[in-house]
């Protein structure tokens, strides 16, 4: 009788254990493990989907590293840089790990794309609506983009990206085809 019971519990933990390992959050990956190494890769992943004739001259990176028709990893550290380039507020330079960005060569109002790496316990659904209002905010030059879309990416990783309307839902839909489990968060128009 006691082997039974004992049997019983080890079974009840075992089933326990696995149900609290199932629980699912916006507010970010709490410390689980994302099948990307970076921000970088993130966006590599991106680009691997888009067809020829949708790709665009792009560089990626900040000044110092820039790299050209590829994204490229942007220093977390140049905090000024990541709110001219890619509409990051400085405000939220103490949640990301890293980040990387891809950039139209004669417009980044036709399209700028980054990637941040959360650090963990960030809660996803802030950060994104502090980057929104930052990017809404914008005073822009050269002519305005037209879209915003922010996607979460397995809880660890977000994916800001504004630029010409055309150009974001060839962006969205080869993100979400590229990126498993990634989902919107925020797709508005920029007035």
């Amino acid at each position: 009788m006691k082997k039974l019971i004992t049997i019983f519990l080890a079974a009840m933990i075992i089933v326990t254990l696995i149900g609290c390992g199932n629980k699912d959050s916006n507010n970010g990956n709490q410390g689980g493990q994302s099948k990307y190494t970076e921000s970088l890769d993130v966006l590599k992943e991106i680009v691997k989907v888009y067809k020829e004739d949708q790709l665009f001259a792009m560089y990626g990176g900040n000044q110092e590293n820039a790299v050209m028709d590829a994204p490229g990893k942007f220093d977390v550290g140049k905090t000024e840089e990541l709110d001219v380039t890619l509409g990051f507020p400085k405000s939220q330079t103490a949640n990301i790990e890293d980040a990387a960005s891809m950039v139209h060569m004669m417009n980044g109002n036709i399209f700028t794309g980054a990637a941040y790496r959360l650090k963990s316990g960030i809660n996803m659904n802030d950060f994104a609506e502090a980057v929104k209002t930052n990017i809404l905010a914008k005073q822009w030059m050269c002519g305005q983009p037209d879209t915003l879309i922010i996607i979460n990416v397995d809880g660890t990783y977000v994916i800001t990206a504004y630029g010409e309307a055309e150009i974001m839902q060839i962006f969205k839909t080869n993100a979400l085809s590229a990126l498993s489990g990634a989902q919107v968060i925020t797709e508005t128009p920029i007035v």
